[in-house]
């Protein structure tokens, strides 16, 4: 078997022993730098350094180790080409047949709230972009590998050569989209967090929340779909390149572009309470949303049964792995999708029951931006928290206080911070109507449903009359008593009037219009507590 030498020098070591050993099995000659080797050499593998390629020791820190034209002849010679061949063969260069480099965590070091400017400049990787890009240019000779999840497929290719043209290929466009982002999250990054001092030193502002001048991301299809919006429409998913997709299908039919967005606004609203929590959404309107400390079934149910109607054929989204007992309330109406961190594995057996039923499993974290492209640009923005419900109400915000005459009961406190935390998640303008489940014991489990929610309407008043007709429906079966939450102050009375004739006992909105006054006059009028929070939380 012909010698072949594989260069190798990861950051990330994720498999890098099965993947060497691999490599040697199939004939090749092992060369590598610093870490990257040690941990070869740890493993029982044999391994020449750079150094002994290059005739020159790593230097400078690491700062210098693989630029060197030892090492970039052999990637760059083509080796159908003579002149390239002979120079090879005049200078003594060997041939480097495969590349398996990541880059410096740069983002890591960036996510260290505590790291220097001159740290951050130390993890900008210098030899390794210019090692990948080399291999990708010359991707006929040298087969590139920059992800530790392709190493097995590098492996199957090395063992069919007659059909790896195309692969070659499709590995040096995941090398050169490597080195793009991985340059496009550093400028960024350098644009939003670094300052200069009076003395023209660089710093690292911490926490500053800037947007950067520069913002890029590169995705990858991971999927086409049926179709976009409508059926004449081409639609696909996309994934962050370098990322696995954190979403997986366990069961059911293809996902369309519509239950991907549904599923997602589903998710996001779950996510945003620390209870067990459940959401339900249809055509990207929340029409029910419910948390329990008691069990996320209870949460669930109640958030089916707060509008049954506009529930069913829904999207059902949860903030904690779905156990068997929600499994089984979910297969009593149906759904056209459930999405959760997890499912226990007898909850997905009763999940099967409905196999037309798609199940998604979604780990990933609460995104802390979004982007939306408009006007051949784009939007971008942090991603709206509602921080200031996040602790009990009352709190020692400055911002929140108590604007009426009445005062919030401590269960109305409660239901208020629910409300106003639902609201945030219902397309403006949103009238949000919520209370706690009045359960009997000594210790009862805090359970908050909404009763009523309206959004998407050009006015106020109309979100608090769609509102208020759920309200009514929920009223039949389970009594009179909720607040209210709006997601922006009442520009007129008519909307707050809607809001109390529906008979919600407290309401919390921002506050900040010319007609406060008149506002809290009215609520004062009709005894209920009002609350302004300081902050809107408008979704378009």
């Amino acid at each position: 078997m012909t010698k072949r030498r594989a260069l190798l020098s990861v950051s990330d070591k994720t498999g890098l022993t099965e993947f060497a050993k691999g490599l040697v099995a199939r004939g090749f000659e092992l060369v590598s730098t610093g870490g990257t080797a040690r941990a070869l050499e740890e493993a029982g593998l044999k391994v020449t350094p750079v150094s002994d390629v290059t005739g020159f020791p790593e230097m400078m820190d690491g700062r210098v180790k693989t630029l060197h034209p030892m090492i970039h002849g052999g990637i760059l010679a083509r080796r159908h080409v003579q002149v390239d061949r002979v120079a090879a063969i005049t200078h003594a260069i060997t041939m480097i047949d495969l590349l398996a480099v990541n880059l410096y965590p740069f983002q890591n070091k960036a996510a260290d709230p505590n790291a220097t400017f001159d740290q951050l400049i130390e993890e900008i990787d210098i030899g390794g972009p210019s090692l990948v890009r080399a291999a990708a240019k010359n991707f006929r000779d040298v087969l590139v590998v920059v992800h530790p999840y392709d190493y097995e497929a590098v492996l199957l290719a090395l063992d069919h050569p007659e059909d790896s043209k195309r692969f070659r290929f499709e590995m040096a466009k995941q090398a050169l989209y490597h080195t793009a982002q991985y340059d496009a999250f550093i400028v960024g990054h350098l644009d939003s967090s670094v300052d200069f001092d009076d003395n023209d030193n660089p710093y690292v502002i911490p926490s500053s929340g800037a947007l950067p001048r520069h913002f890029s991301r590169i995705y990858v299809l991971d999927r086409s779909l049926r179709y976009g919006e409508n059926p004449h429409q081409a639609g696909g998913y996309y994934r962050e390149f370098g990322s696995p997709s954190s979403v997986y299908l366990v069961q059911g039919k293809e996902l369309s572009y519509n239950n991907i967005r549904d599923a997602a606004a589903a998710r996001r609203t779950a996510l945003a309470f620390e209870d067990r929590a459940a959401a339900i959404v249809k055509h990207l309107c929340a029409c029910g949303v419910a948390t329990s400390t008691e069990a996320l079934r209870t949460a669930y149910v109640n958030a089916r049964e707060a509008d049954p109607l506009s529930a069913y054929g829904g999207i059902a989204g949860f903030n904690s792995k779905v156990d068997v007992e929600t499994a089984e309330a979910i297969v009593q109406t149906f759904m056209e999708c459930v999405i959760a961190p997890g499912f226990d594995s007898d909850a997905l057996e009763v999940l099967a029951s409905k196999p037309e039923l798609r199940v998604l499993v979604d780990s990933a974290p609460y995104a802390t931006t979004e982007f939306t492209p408009e006007m051949g640009g784009a939007l971008l923005q942090e991603v709206d928290r509602v921080d200031e419900a996040r602790l009990t109400w009352p709190n020692n915000d400055p911002l929140l206080r108590v604007v009426s005459k009445v005062q919030p009961t401590p269960e109305q406190w409660e239901e208020l911070r629910f409300t106003w935390r639902v609201c945030a998640h219902v397309k403006s303008n949103s009238i949000v109507f919520g209370k706690r489940e009045l359960l009997a014991g000594a210790n009862p489990p805090r359970n908050f449903l909404t009763v009523g929610i309206g959004g998407g309407q050009p006015s106020r008043v109309a979100s608090a009359l769609i509102a208020g007709g759920a309200l009514l429906d929920f009223r039949r079966n389970r009594g009179n008593y909720c607040v209210a939450a709006s997601d922006a102050f009442f520009p007129k009375r008519d909307g707050l009037d809607a809001v109390i004739a529906s008979g919600a006992q407290a309401v919390v909105q921002p506050g900040g219009s010319k007609y406060d006054q008149e506002m809290i006059a009215i609520a004062d009028d009709n005894k209920i507590a009002m609350v302004f929070t300081g902050r809107r939380h408008f979704r378009h």
